[in-house]
């Protein structure tokens, strides 16, 4: 008998309506995965090795191909009689998926994927890896559909949808759409109540919890996804004249408390900012569905300062600087709101390589003009857009550098924010980390 599989029997829990913490439940005994998946399981981890041991990368991604190629059921078998949890949205997965996994760990192991490698071959690699019925999973939008059709019984966590990536995403509305159609019967939903096309999604499943992020982002969200009306948004509700409008949340964020239930709950979280307050209220919703107390899971998510490289600290001789990481319109305003509460000035490092997606005109829609009355400074690839977008909100007392490291040692001494899409983002992380 394969002892990865045959772990022995942790809580199982079941939601009530109103969204409180969930009330014990029998649990289905946790499958054991046929030979063949077995077998396909055991020849991706070799795939994943020889590819670490020849430096061609960590091998999740291969190994996953390997194990899907030889097993196309691995997924729906890995999943029979574990606890699943999806995070899926534009912004803030990786995040969340780490509160998430912060919260259920109170209850015991949970398998993740803790590097936030979120499509269709890292998602069932990260099955196979571990053993642990509850499994925390964070996943691209796009393949969320194939998520819940391959492990129907899983608890999608839906964040928001806004524009990402307009080389190659769909529209908004066609996102929710697909959404819809995924979770479509599911047994219970959580979801921001806040954003009318997760709303629209989130409709079509049995049972929901509603979580109100308070998100001020909403040119995203005017056109109705269900009619193509207009969402009409004012004092943190929103409505269309077709019957579409904001759901009344079970959970919401007032200042620094959550609001649940079960009453209030301080939140005091190292992570900074209102967007990781969203992200925290999303994540204790989504614990409480698996039986986790408000406080024990704000307590465990208390103690993440960093996730992957969001908000680290690179600290010289005279310089802290903290990186940020934004990739689209939605995100980019939430990280000025960010950098705007404190003079400190701003690195905007900014490309479009591969996954920044290649049309960089959604620039026009950052509210740049945040940053007025600060230093600035840009580097990346792209710094020359940057420049002539910062230029039509007048900021134009602005310095380039070639990197971000030479970026920080430009200005004065004392704290410095900087603010980067994706791949700038990782290349500022290794300039910045070789000066530690």
């Amino acid at each position: 008998m394969n002892p990865r599989f045959t772990g022995g029997v942790t809580s199982w829990v079941r939601h009530d309506r109103a969204g409180a913490r969930a009330v014990p439940a029998p649990r289905p005994p946790l499958g054991r995965p046929s030979r063949r998946v077995l077998a396909a399981a055991r020849l991706g981890h070799l795939a994943e090795a020889l590819s670490r041991s020849s430096g061609l990368g960590a091998g999740g991604v291969i190994g996953g191909r390997v194990l899907l190629a030889l097993a196309p059921t691995a997924v729906r078998e890995l999943s029979a009689g574990r606890t699943l949890t999806l995070v899926s949205g534009t912004n803030g997965k990786t995040t969340t998926t780490a509160l998430v996994t912060a919260a259920l760990r109170t209850l015991g192991p949970v398998v993740t994927n803790v590097d936030g490698a979120n499509t269709r071959a890292r998602l069932a690699r990260t099955l196979a890896g571990g053993s642990a019925r509850q499994v925390v999973l964070e996943t691209d939008e796009g393949w969320l559909p194939w998520m819940m059709r391959e492990a129907p019984d899983a608890t999608p966590v839906l964040l928001n949808l806004s524009r990402d990536q307009l080389h190659r995403h769909h529209e908004v509305a066609h996102v929710a759409h697909a959404w819809r159609d995924a979770v479509a019967g599911a047994a219970h939903v959580v979801a921001n109540a806040d954003d009318p096309g997760v709303v629209l999604a989130a409709l079509a499943a049995r049972d929901h919890t509603w979580v109100s992020t308070s998100a001020l982002w909403t040119q995203d969200a005017v056109v109705c996804p269900r009619c193509g009306d207009e969402c009409r948004h004012e004092d943190g509700d929103w409505s269309c004249r077709c019957g579409l409008r904001k759901p009344k949340p079970h959970w919401w964020v007032e200042g620094d408390e959550l609001v649940g239930p079960a009453g209030r709950v301080r939140l005091g979280l190292a992570l900074p900012g209102d967007v990781n307050r969203s992200n925290a209220a999303m994540a204790v919703a989504a614990a409480a569905r698996q039986g986790v107390a408000a406080e024990d899971a704000v307590s465990a998510m208390r103690g993440i300062g960093t996730v992957s490289g969001r908000y680290d600290v690179f600290v010289t001789a005279s310089h802290r600087a903290r990186l940020i990481l934004a990739k689209n319109p939605a995100s980019w305003a939430e990280a000025l709101r960010m950098v705007a509460a404190t003079p400190s000035p701003v690195v905007l490092a900014f490309n479009s390589d591969g996954v920044d997606g290649r049309d960089p005109s959604w620039l026009y829609d950052v509210p740049f003009a945040d940053l007025a009355g600060r230093t600035l400074v840009v580097t990346g690839r792209r710094a020359t857009d940057m420049l002539v977008r910062l230029e039509m909100d007048e900021l134009t007392d602005v310095a380039v550098a070639p990197d971000a490291a030479a970026a920080v040692a430009m200005l004065p001494p004392g704290e410095v924010n900087v603010v980067a899409n994706y791949t700038a983002f990782q290349e500022a992380r290794r300039v910045l980390g070789h000066g530690r």
